[in-house]
């Protein structure tokens, strides 16, 4: 054999290598025409770049601490769009500051997923832990409020 027409092991396996990826990748490419080519969005998926609220914000100004209930506009905690799938049934949860913010997403994502959650949080946003109260009790999960003691409310319950 002549030693110009001579292939490499290193040469047939990069060969194999490149044939085998260009036979993997093909049926994606057919099917689509060209990966770039993709330039709409599937069917029933919606673009959230807007389908949120943006800024510029109204200035808004509350006394501490807070309540959610009167932001505008009211921050998403996954109240609609958060769907459990059962992964901490039999589980229990103590979350502090359960009735807003990340603490509020917290409760609602373990309640829908099964947990049961007792959530501690300050006596003076009482209504927003109300809210978290009526957001996830039709789950099939135990909940428990508790107010937070303070030095301020000695009247707060004691456990």
């Amino acid at each position: 054999m002549n030693e110009q027409n001579k292939i490499t092991r290193r040469q047939l396996v990069g060969g194999l290598g490149a044939g085998i990826a260009v036979a993997a990748i093909s049926p994606v490419l057919g099917a689509t025409g060209s990966l770039s080519a993709r330039t709409g969005a599937a069917p029933g998926l919606e673009d959230p770049t807007t389908k949120y609220p943006r800024p510029p914000f109204i200035y808004q100004d509350q006394t501490w601490p807070a309540l959610a209930s009167k932001m505008e506009p009211r921050p998403d905690h996954g109240e609609k769009s958060y769907k459990g799938s059962g992964r901490l049934l039999g589980r229990k949860a103590l979350i502090t500051g359960g009735d807003s913010g990340m603490g509020r997403a917290a409760a609602i994502a373990y309640a829908r997923e099964g947990a049961d959650v007792a959530i501690n949080y300050l006596p003076a946003e009482e209504p927003d832990a109300r809210e978290v109260i009526e957001l996830i009790k039709e789950q099939v999960v135990r909940l428990s409020l508790f107010p937070a003691i303070s030095v301020k409310n000695r009247s707060a319950r004691s456990w």
